[in-house]
């Protein structure tokens, strides 16, 4: 019998869904820059010369993208340039920078057969910075995905991809990156989908259901179950500017892979960034139903002073997507580190209904 029913029988019974906790309604700590594997000791020290005050905030490495799975990293970022034909990047101006120094010879940044060959590069800096954990984008990609198989009932994994398309301007030649227009963006979503089987991954398509837009759809509880979203990912484009080339041809990303860091209102919008707050805003946006990544440090200026007044406001500000550069397991010298409280992987989202979401329903 239906709870609801009186037992006059003079009105109708009423049944009422229970509720259901949806990816937006937690909280995940991700890794800001999660490729990056730090200097060689000839790059280190031309940096410390040329550029004291860049170096200062490029001293850290992350482990690979399996370890941090193991170690509760849901949200990565990797940085990407365009590399068409091949070989664009094979031979970064920092190792002749090295030599005229007179500095040891660093080993080889990657693979020279990877770097020749077509195809998305993973690093931070063209010329200057391009040691990854996994090379190319494809690589790592499949690195998630193995680590996924082998977990198949993980709370969502959220990849971020930074497109790099700005020229440097030094004393010396560097590369001048590939735009990311229209056909560079299709090569993208290409290359995802060569990895990830379709039933992998949430797309835009999947959260806007039969609503107009992604934005109306998200502002009316359309983002996935937390059941139904075990095991998958989630692609999320970073730089806005390039957001115009990603929808060219397909409104509110119909048959896209990613969903682009969008304006709140427009078609599109489903996914926002906040990387400096403010907190208010952001505790304003999430309660509004958008997906919204933050940064809980940057420029690794909070870990230096062991400072959490912004982690903890990120923390509050109800932001589903905590990256840093301090993730659990991988504290600062002097102990600074972003991990939630009891060491568990995702906590439900202070900033949404609590009569959904249980830690039971966290549990790996």
């Amino acid at each position: 019998m239906k709870m609801a029913c009186l037992a006059a029988a003079l009105l109708p019974c009423m049944s009422f869904a229970a509720p259901v906790t949806r990816i937006n309604d937690v909280q995940y700590i991700g890794s800001h820059n999660s490729y990056h594997a730090g200097l060689a000791t000839g790059e280190a020290e031309v940096w410390r010369r040329v550029d004291p005050a860049t170096y200062a905030i490029l001293a850290y490495s992350h482990p690979t993208l399996t370890r941090q799975l193991d170690d509760g990293v849901r949200q990565f970022e990797l940085d990407i340039y365009g590399d068409a034909h091949g070989g664009r990047y094979a031979k970064p101006a920092v190792v002749a920078q090295v030599a005229a120094a007179g500095l040891v010879a660093d080993a080889p940044f990657a693979d020279p057969t990877v770097m020749a060959a077509p195809g998305f590069k993973v690093m931070h800096i063209q010329d200057l910075d391009q040691r990854s954990t996994c090379q190319p984008l494809q690589a790592c990609l499949r690195e998630l995905l193995a680590w996924s198989s082998a977990h198949p009932r993980h709370l969502p994994i959220f990849v971020l991809l930074e497109t790099e398309e700005t020229p440097l301007h030094l004393s010396f030649p560097t590369v001048v990156p590939e735009p990311f227009d229209i056909d560079a963006m299709d090569r993208l979503d290409a290359e995802i989908r060569n990895v990830f089987p379709r039933s992998a991954y949430i797309a835009p398509d999947d959260v806007r259901g039969n609503h107009a837009s992604l934005n109306d759809a998200v502002r009316h509880g359309g983002w996935p179950s937390l059941d139904s979203a075990r095991g998958k990912f989630v692609f999320l484009l970073d730089q806005h500017s390039v957001s115009k080339a990603y929808l060219t041809g397909h409104p509110s990303l119909r048959g896209r892979v990613m969903f682009t860091h969008a304006t709140p209102g427009e078609d599109d919008a489903a996914f926002l960034e906040f990387n400096d707050g403010p907190p208010d805003e952001i505790a304003r946006r999430v309660r509004e139903g958008y997906l919204v990544r933050t940064r809980t440090d940057a420029n690794l200026k909070e870990a230096l002073r062991n400072d959490v007044q912004r982690r903890d406001a990120m923390f509050a500000s109800g932001a589903q997507l905590l990256s840093t550069d301090f993730p659990a397991h991988e504290p600062a010298s002097n102990g600074y580190v972003v991990a939630f409280p009891g060491g568990v992987t995702a906590r439900c989202n202070p900033l949404r209904p609590r009569d959904t979401c249980t830690p039971a329903e966290l549990t790996p």
